[in-house]
């Protein structure tokens, strides 16, 4: 293992608070987080916990990244499973992993896609790579069917200056080379994809949820990679 003891003792500590973390933030949401609390549950006076997690903001942080770590993980698996040349089983695969860590993780996927918290800013330094894994995925996905020539995509799109300038910016961020015709409808997808886990994890299809929540997500998914043009 790397590290010394010493080192090794501090990162399982440092796991544990936010293991505890993330058990508060289900039971009692973002804003409600207290390290004094987590310092309680992990058994120590609260002045040890700030020698590992310096503030709550620390805290978020740390719940922040391990939930973005998480769920491009989980995204990771899914995409191991599937060949590499089945682009469009690729996209299905990232928005029907997303969709399920979603569910299976409502509090920290607030926390990742909800309203923001009061008070508190997310270092872009620290989340930012972590916080795009999914969007990175996605996009790869039409890098590689664009390459193969297997993305249908629309020859043209109605645009404007700025947004243009705006996909200059995301193929800079993301280092990928992809004209504005496939990566407009590549960024609506990854827009579409957590627009409809949100309305499902928030409860914004209603009391009944459309009767059938995950074959709406399915209608979805599958109209997304329409218009991303995999085939």
């Amino acid at each position: 293992m790397d590290g010394t003891p010493r080192d090794r003792a501090r990162a399982r500590t440092i796991r544990e608070i936010t293991r505890i973390g993330r058990e508060h933030l289900a039971r009692h949401g973002a804003a409600a987080l207290s390290l004094r609390a987590v310092a309680r549950d992990l058994g120590v006076v609260s002045s040890a916990v700030y020698r590992y997690v310096k503030s709550r903001d620390e805290l978020l942080t740390l719940l922040l990244v391990d939930g973005y770590d998480e769920l491009g993980d989980a995204v990771d698996a899914a995409l191991a499973a599937v060949p590499t040349d089945q682009h469009r089983a690729r996209f299905l695969a990232v928005g029907r992993a997303v969709r399920t860590w979603a569910l299976t993780e409502p509090a920290t996927y607030a926390l990742l896609y909800g309203g923001p918290v009061p008070g508190y800013a997310a270092p872009e330094d620290r989340t930012t790579v972590p916080g795009t894994r999914v969007a990175r995925a996605l996009l790869q996905i039409a890098v590689e069917a664009h390459r193969a020539g297997q993305l249908a995509a629309p020859a043209d799109l109605p645009t404007t200056a700025a947004l243009r300038a705006g996909m200059d910016g995301v193929r800079s961020q993301f280092a990928i080379d992809l004209p504005d015709a496939v990566l407009a409808p590549g960024v609506l997808a990854w827009v579409g994809v957590f627009g409809c886990v949100s309305f499902e994890v928030f409860g914004q299809f209603g009391p009944d949820a459309l009767g059938d929540p995950a074959t709406i997500f399915e209608l979805q998914l599958g109209l997304l990679a329409d218009q991303l043009g995999l085939r």
